[in-house]
């Protein structure tokens, strides 16, 4: 069950209502097929964190499935913005957000009848505060996470293309179930069908050797904003990037690994396929840009992950007192 703070909004079909009433028909096409593009930043000092970048992903993605929300990008960008600033006052002037947008065609024309206005596209806006999401994070950024190759496969481009980002990822789901039955911290990295290193269920993955970072070709993987983030970080370090095809084989030899996806930003392996990556710790590549990142948000990340997980028993334990005070009688 999920827990909403009153005062709390959503933009939901051209209007704000709180989370409650923020419902989805049972006959929207985003229920029956996944038939939806998304997309999901964060703030950091309360800023979204490059937001255009995001929305210019996520009208490439309604072009490709053909899916006129009705309202413009330069519109969205306000409609974002103003959604955001209504939900600030609900939590400390320190909490961060996950902003996240969910398009989908609307309910399947089969069922026009159940609705009287006419068939639209369902366009949401939400935020959450990211307190949940960094708070149980924190341990990753200590300790380094383990990452493995499952069986589940990428997706390849000439099926459904990944550059498009939706919520048909049945297959990144069965990923992390095979990740949780392996233990604590094991992170499903995912081949292509061609054996090459992918990506792993909503995040990218980078290697370092001998001082030059990899990642792979951007070929059967989505092409994550944070993936950007550290590239051009790397360029302004002077650290070499090469995009190309990696395998098992590249993976192992490497001096460092690490994962990247926006909500925690970055990671650090400590294994590979259950063998230690170097001492286990984070190398100096990932520190340099680790730093950078930090410098060029304004925020460190990674102690506001370990003051949110210090912080969220007792937020946890408001959210409920407040659902509880809402439910109906």
């Amino acid at each position: 069950m999920g827990w909403c703070m009153p005062g709390r909004v959503v933009y939901f079909n051209g209007e704000f209502v709180s989370e409650q009433e923020a419902r989805v028909s049972i006959f929207d096409s985003a229920l029956m097929f996944g038939d939806m593009a998304f997309e999901m930043t964060r703030t950091y000092g309360q800023k979204p964190f490059r937001l255009q970048e995001h929305l210019d992903r996520l009208y490439a993605s309604l072009r490709l499935l053909e899916i006129d929300c009705g309202i413009s990008q330069q519109e969205m960008e306000q409609l974002t913005l103003r959604t955001l600033e209504m939900n600030l006052a609900t939590e400390l002037e320190d909490v961060d957000w996950q902003i996240m947008h969910d398009i989908s065609r609307g309910p399947l024309p089969i069922y026009e009848t159940a609705f009287p206005d006419g068939l639209q596209p369902t366009v949401s806006i939400n935020c959450w505060p990211l307190i949940t999401h960094m708070g149980g994070f924190s341990g990753n950024y200590d300790e380094g996470v383990h990452l493995f190759l499952p069986s589940q496969l990428a997706v390849p481009a000439q099926l459904v293309d990944p550059k498009a980002k939706t919520r048909s990822r049945l297959h990144y789901q069965l990923a992390v179930l095979q990740g949780a039955r392996a233990g604590e911290r094991k992170w499903p990295l995912m081949m292509d069908p061609d054996g090459y290193l992918a990506e792993g269920p909503g995040w990218n993955v980078f290697l370092v050797k001998d001082g030059v970072l990899h990642t792979p070709e951007p070929r059967n993987i989505l092409r994550g904003v944070s993936r950007g983030m550290v590239l051009d970080l790397a360029s302004q370090l002077g650290i070499e990037a090469r995009e190309s095809n990696l395998g098992r084989y590249e993976a192992l030899q490497a001096d460092e690994l690490f994962c990247t996806a926006t909500t925690y930003g970055m990671v650090h392996a400590a294994s590979f396929e259950g063998q230690q990556v170097e001492d286990g710790q984070a190398g100096p590549v990932f520190q340099a840009i680790l730093e950078a990142w930090i410098d060029n948000v304004g925020v460190d990340f990674v102690q506001q992950a370990h003051d949110y997980k210090d912080r969220l028993p007792a937020w946890c334990e408001a959210e409920r007192g407040q659902a509880t005070s809402l439910a109906p009688q």
